[in-house]
Order: C-alpha cells, then sequence, then structure tokens
C-alpha cells in the first residue's frame, strides 16, 4: 500500500509540474519525462510485442534526486507512450533511490533488475549499493520482490561503487554484470550468475582498467555482435587526450574474446562511441528481427541545461542499430522505422557542383537532413553544411578531407562554452551524412555509422536554411531534408 502511494504522489507531482512547463525546447521525435528530470535509459526491453524503456526520473524537480523509474513503451521504436512510473524509492531495499538496472523477459514475467542507493552520510556522499528485483506480468505495474536484496553487497575487494546491473540469460543460465571499482579505485565490470534470477554466484572480474581508463564503470553492457563479445560501459575519471575524452565522462566499448566456462575476456583497447557533448549510459537490446539496438541519455553531467528553467530536464537518444565493421569498431545507424517520422521532402540539390556556396530555405524545427558530397570530384578539400538560424546563429558539420576529421560546431546555437567536437573519420572519396534536427538536440551519422556525434542545442532563433560552403567548387551527390512527424502532438 506504501508502495503504491508513493508511486501515486510521484505520478501527482509530474503531472502538476506538467501544467507550467515551457515548450520552447520540448523534443518532438525523442523520449522525455512529461516533466522534471531524467538521466540514464534502464530496463530497454522487447516484451509482449512492444518495446518498453525505463530511465532515471525524478519527478518532484528539474534537477537530479531520489531516482525513480519513468516509463514509456512503443510497438515501432518511433511512437512512444507515457506509462505510469514503474519504481519508486523508499523500501528497505532501496531507501535513497531506484537506481540503473535493466530488464529480462522471464516466460512472461517483465522483471526489473536495478540497484538500491542508500546513503550513510549524504552531506559527505557516503553510501552502499545492493541489487534488487521487481517483477510485472502486465508490463505497467511492478511489485518489488520480498526477499530484496538479491545482491546484499559486493566483493570483499570492491569500493562502495557498486551498480547498474545487466542481465541476460546464455543457456540455462542468467548473468549479471555490475559496474564497480575495487578498493584502489580502478573501474571495473564484475560477473554473477544464477539459475533464477533470485539466487546469484560471484564469478569473478569480466574486465577491469589498466590504469588509465577511470575510477568507475558505470552502466556495463555485454552482448555478442558478429561473432565477437561487446562489452559497453561508462567510465568516469578519464583525462581528456586530444579529440579525445572531452566531456565530463565517457561512454565508449571493448571488443574481443569471451569464454563462458573460465570467464576470460580477451579484448582491444578503449573506444569511444560517440564523440558529440551529450551522450551517456548506453544501453542496449536484441529485438525480434535480431538487430542489437542502442539507446543512451541525451545530456552530460554538469553541463548548461537550460530546460530546467523551462520546468524539465533530460532526454534519450534516437535508437540506433549497432553492427561491427570490418575493423572490429562499432557502428551505429539509425533504425530504419525512424522513416516513418518523414513527412514532407525537399530536394536541396542532385548531382550539382557549387561555387564555394549555396543556400536553401529550410524552416523546420523537426528536421532529418540527407546529404552526400563527393570529395573525390571535388576542388575543395573541406565541405560544410550549416543549419541556419537568423542573426548568424547556426550549427555546423564539416569534414577536412586532408586530415580525414569530421567537426560538429554547435558554439553558435547554445553551446557558447565548450561548443567544439571533433572525430576522426576516413576520406573514401563520399562523405555520407545523415543529420537529425529537434528542437534541441542535433544527432549526426556519417559513412554509415563510421563516426557519431550527439550534442543538445539551444537556438534562440527560427531556423531559416541549410547552407553549404567550401573553400573551392564543392560536387554535392544529393542534399534532401525532411520535415519529421511531432510524436507528442
Amino acid at each position: 500500500m506504501l508502495t503504491k502511494m508513493k508511486l501515486q504522489q510521484a505520478e501527482d507531482a509530474v503531472r502538476e509540474a506538467e501544467k507550467t512547463m515551457n515548450e520552447r525546447y520540448r523534443l518532438g521525435y525523442h523520449i522525455m519525462a512529461p516533466a522534471n528530470w531524467i538521466n540514464d535509459p534502464n530496463g530497454f526491453v522487447q516484451y509482449k510485442g512492444e518495446y518498453h524503456a525505463f530511465f532515471q526520473h525524478h519527478p518532484y524537480s528539474v534537477n537530479w534526486g531520489p531516482m525513480h523509474w519513468g516509463h514509456v513503451k512503443s510497438k515501432d521504436l518511433v511512437h512512444w507512450e507515457h506509462l505510469p512510473i514503474a519504481l519508486a524509492p523508499g523500501d528497505e531495499c532501496d531507501k535513497d533511490g531506484c537506481f540503473s538496472g535493466s530488464a529480462v523477459d522471464n516466460n512472461g514475467e517483465l522483471t526489473l533488475i536495478y540497484t538500491g542507493h542508500h546513503y550513510t552520510d549524504r552531506e559527505k556522499d557516503l553510501f552502499y549499493q545492493n541489487q534488487n528485483i521487481a517483477v510485472s506480468t502486465d508490463g505497467i505495474h511492478f511489485d518489488k520482490l520480498g526477499e530484496n536484496p538479491v545482491i546484499a553487497a559486493p566483493p570483499a575487494d570492491s569500493s562502495h561503487h557498486f551498480r547498474d546491473p545487466k542481465v541476460w540469460k546464455h543457456e540455462d543460465h542468467w548473468y549479471m554484470i555490475v559496474g564497480n571499482s575495487d578498493k584502489n579505485e580502478t573501474g571495473r565490470v564484475i560477473l554473477y550468475r544464477s539459475a533464477n534470477l533470485r539466487n546469484w554466484d560471484y564469478i569473478g572480474v569480466l574486465a577491469q582498467s589498466d590504469g588509465t581508463l577511470g575510477f568507475m564503470w558505470e552502466c556495463p553492457d555485454f552482448f555478442e555482435l558478429g561473432g565477437k563479445h561487446v562489452l559497453m560501459f561508462s567510465p568516469q575519471g578519464m583525462k581528456a587526450d586530444g579529440d579525445h575524452y572531452n566531456n565530463l565522462f565517457q561512454t565508449g566499448y571493448l571488443v574481443g574474446d569471451y569464454t563462458y566456462e573460465t570467464n576470460t575476456y580477451l579484448h582491444g583497447g578503449f573506444k569511444e562511441l560517440d564523440h558529440g557533448h551529450d551522450f551517456y549510459a548506453v544501453q542496449t537490446l536484441k529485438d525480434d528481427k535480431g538487430r542489437r539496438i542502442a539507446i543512451g541519455w541525451m545530456d552530460m553531467w554538469e553541463s548548461d541545461m537550460p530546460t530546467k528553467k523551462d520546468g524539465w530536464c533530460g532526454a534519450l537518444t534516437l535508437p540506433r542499430e549497432v553492427t561491427l565493421g570490418s575493423r572490429d569498431q562499432i557502428l551505429m545507424n539509425p533504425v530504419e522505422e525512424l522513416e516513418r517520422l518523414r513527412m514532407e521532402e525537399h530536394r536541396v540539390c542532385s548531382n550539382e557542383t557549387i561555387q564555394k556556396s549555396y543556400t536553401a530555405e529550410a524552416a523546420e524545427d523537426l528536421m532529418e537532413i540527407q546529404a552526400v558530397i563527393n570529395m573525390a570530384a571535388s576542388s575543395s578539400k573541406k565541405a560544410e553544411i550549416k543549419i541556419l538560424g537568423s542573426n548568424g546563429e547556426h550549427a555546423s558539420v564539416s569534414y577536412d578531407a586532408e586530415l580525414g576529421q569530421l567537426t560538429l560546431d554547435v558554439s553558435k546555437c547554445g553551446k557558447k562554452k565548450d561548443g567544439i567536437r571533433r572525430v576522426s573519420l576516413k576520406n573514401t572519396g563520399l562523405l555520407t551524412l545523415r543529420i537529425y534536427l529537434d528542437r534541441s538536440s542535433i544527432e549526426v551519422f556519417a559513412n554509415d555509422g563510421e563516426a557519431t556525434m550527439t550534442s543538445r542545442i539551444y537556438p534562440e532563433s527560427k531556423r531559416q536554411g541549410i547552407e553549404f560552403t567550401a573553400d573551392a567548387d564543392l560536387s554535392i551527390k544529393e542534399c534532401t531534408y525532411w520535415k519529421l512527424k511531432d510524436i507528442w502532438k
């Protein structure tokens, strides 16, 4: 009864906050809460033919606070429906927060596995964490297990960081990885095994930092892809290195070979997953079409978040299909269902050579741009696409073929400080870009997922056009844009 009351209070608080929310930056086709704060995606799962996404949510404030689990579902990864808040903290197993976790379909029972957070000294940020379970048969209403926590404490050599369980089934056992750090503050991922999701045996360390990958590995995810095993995680405490690791915290991956019988994971080096400003805590699922689909938090800790003034904060990225490239690199591309967002189509140009500059009118808040530039047939070694506002406001995506470098510059679109990100992108002769623009976000997919860049933007003026610029003649094979549907209206 107490849990139901807490859930209803949280739901009422969100509905009340929704009444006074400013809509100016509200996203049109991304997952958000109806109001107030969200961060990490949780429990990304397919259940009874529908996709479910949960997320870390503070229903009482635009700031981070005691974590609840918000909840949306979709039949097609495009049109999302808000559902009641799934988890509220305050029970003995999760007194101060229902932190991140995952979900599985256990023979028709939707099972959430999550971290319970407990402060021992809130002012000094001293805490302990455990792992818990909640279950549902309708995919909407969840009951926490009476035997929680199912894992009460981390291994003896751990620090107090012990969170973000990701669970999957292999053969006849369930496996759980948890983000962790040891007593020397070395980031790592540890592994458990269970026959029934209730009783868990500690297996050991799956992977750990070599001293360069931070003090804590948050939000791990482990799966087979293209004959290899991929470990995605978000290391905290890495130092910037040139164009790498420029956000406060990172999200990236390892690729290697894994043996279940010996818990041996032989892998290559760490690679960043997205090179924009706002991508964190990625989580994946394998759907009934056999696709590995990823979604992340589209914000970053301690960054400027203007939407707080409007009564909300935080969003999730577009769902991306994840595949493995020929060099064991992760490729991310928008899921094909996102084409259902397309409404009016506008052909900007086709098989044209521009003389240094070309501008087309484009005034859509919600827009997808697809451009193919033939760098091999161009005199120019540089190409830039600007999404124009008024009074000089713009966001730009540019490519330097000689340097093999893609740049996202949003310094004149709401990120005045630290507004530029760069990533290496091999010159293959053709530059292919898919750019998704929402009211306060930009997601760039280059050369079939070889590079992605995701950032929040906060334009003060209406969009006015698309401008191509170059330092000489530029051969544009194609440029098309679409007005996109607002799924929330």
